[in-house]
């Protein structure tokens, strides 16, 4: 199929971009490395009346260090990342998972904020981002607010992006170094959508113990005690792990069994070089 026809602009800077959002009472939506959307428009599952192409707009393109963070614009690639052009919060945390995403050439065009703001349960940003406590930076005509990324995603395939407003940056925290993150993903064959991931991220000089439950039809799963959940001797707790993702939503017993296989996995590879003092200390 074709996609329906559509207007386009290719505004030059931030200022540009953000009037393009307003400038039209119809649906307006934005193309960054367009490896989501294109298909959905060809496939006519949106078809919007405008469409706005930031990919040429150079602030999201760009990586600011702060005191405490990395701040990237939505447009960073994750090949960008894989590739060590984009700084990384860690030791191989960013481009581990960059370099998993779907296959290279997906990689070479997709952005760390359109994945956000596409915002699929089952993408790979969406729970990293959530393990590692990151925020997103938006803006619009009428100035700039920051969330967290568990207030920015509100659901599957849902934001609290408001018309006008557009994310512009990701501003993720640094890690100490002794921190330890683990990530895994469960998918068919390599490439496909995981059916289940499990993230962590254990800080012992930040006193950071976080896990994440992603790709189960709704936002992450965020559990910051993961310190409960796992001890280096006998593993995860599966019976407590159970029930949080059974009140996070994942009811079936074959789908909870997969997301704690993922969930055991992340934490086990995040505790494996944990200074023993951190799960004494809880």
């Amino acid at each position: 199929m074709k996609a329906a026809r559509f207007d386009l602009v290719r505004p030059r800077d931030l200022s540009e971009a953000l009037a393009a959002l307003g400038a039209t009472a119809g649906l307006v939506k934005v193309l960054a490395g367009g490896q989501s959307l294109g298909p959905m428009l060809n496939l006519r599952l949106v078809e919007p009346d405008l469409l706005v192409d930031i990919a040429g707009i150079p602030e999201l393109r760009r990586i600011d260090r702060e005191a405490d963070a990395l701040v990237f614009g939505a447009c960073v690639t994750h090949a960008d990342f894989e590739d060590g052009r984009a700084p990384d919060v860690g030791r191989d945390m960013l481009a581990r998972v960059a370099s998993g995403i779907a296959y290279r050439a997906v990689r070479n065009r997709g952005t760390i904020g359109g994945s956000l703001a596409h915002a699929d349960p089952a993408a790979d940003w969406v729970s990293t981002l959530s393990a590692l406590g990151a925020e997103v930076e938006i803006a619009s005509r009428s100035g700039r607010r920051r969330l967290t990324i568990g207030a920015f995603i509100t659901g599957a395939l849902a934001t609290a992006l408001q018309p006008g407003e557009l994310l512009v940056a990701v501003r993720i925290p640094l890690v100490s170094a002794a921190a330890r993150f683990g990530y895994v993903k469960h998918a068919r064959k390599i490439g496909e959508f995981a059916h289940a991931i499990g993230a962590a991220l254990v800080d012992p000089e930040r006193g950071t113990a976080r896990a994440v439950a992603g790709a189960i039809d709704a936002p992450p799963l965020v559990i910051e005690d993961a310190l409960a959940l796992f001890d280096r001797s006998s593993g995860l707790d599966r019976e407590e792990a159970g029930r949080r993702l059974a009140a996070g939503g994942v009811e079936d017993a074959v789908d909870r069994h997969i997301h704690l296989e993922a969930l055991g996995r992340a934490l086990a590879q995040a505790f494996d070089a944990t200074p023993p003092a951190l799960r004494s200390a809880a």
